[in-house]
Order: structure tokens, then C-alpha cells, then sequence
């Protein structure tokens, strides 16, 4: 495949766009955050998709961005995705019968 860049002709598993150069913000960023954190899934999408990763890398976050992707398709969650608990507020001091407005609750305040 090629970019219909110079130089080219050879891109690495899941890249779609051409490398930046080594100084570019975000190529500095991405590649800082792998390597501080190698479980990032945004820094492992954006080094895979810019090519900026050595071939064998390249190839193995590949598989693994490839396999997340198709897990969050499919309606999984991802395995790094805490779940959210529901949270219910409840009412102190107030019968089940009875209706509390907004500006009854303790907290509020009229600015």
C-alpha cells in the first residue's frame, strides 16, 4: 500500500496515514504516552494508525487495536473501561408521600 507519499511504499500493519516527522507535537505526545503508559488505547491507536512504531510493534498493538475495535462493534465493553454505577440520590427527612422541589434541597443557593 502506499499513501501517495514519497518514500512510502512500505507502511507498517494498521497505518492509514503518513508518519510525521520526529518533532511534530503530536508524534511527541503519542509516543511519550506509550511509553509512560503502554495500556493508552488512544496512544496505541494514533502510533499504529501514523506509523511511527518499529514493524514488529507495529504488528502486535495492530492485532490488539484490530481486537478492541471489533469487541466495541460487537456491543463489549472494553476490558480497560471501568464500569459506572448508578447513582441514586434520596431524600433525608422527607415522607415517601410528600413532594420536595429543587430549591427545598440542602446545597442550593439563589445567586
Amino acid at each position: 500500500k502506499s499513501l501517495g507519499m514519497e518514500g512510502d511504499d512500505d507502511l507498517k500493519p494498521g497505518q492509514k496515514f503518513p508518519t510525521p516527522t520526529p518533532g511534530f507535537g503530536d508524534r511527541v505526545f503519542y509516543e511519550t504516552l506509550l511509553r509512560q503508559r503502554p495500556d493508552s488505547e488512544m496512544a496505541q491507536e494514533w502510533c499504529v494508525h501514523y506509523g511511527v512504531l518499529p514493524y514488529k510493534e507495529a504488528e502486535r498493538l495492530f492485532k490488539i487495536v484490530t481486537k478492541r475495535k471489533k469487541q466495541t462493534r460487537l456491543g463489549g465493553e472494553s476490558s480497560t473501561a471501568p464500569k459506572k454505577k448508578a447513582r441514586v440520590e434520596r431524600a433525608v427527612g422527607v415522607e415517601p408521600d410528600m413532594q420536595v422541589s429543587g430549591a427545598d434541597r440542602v446545597g442550593s443557593s439563589v445567586l
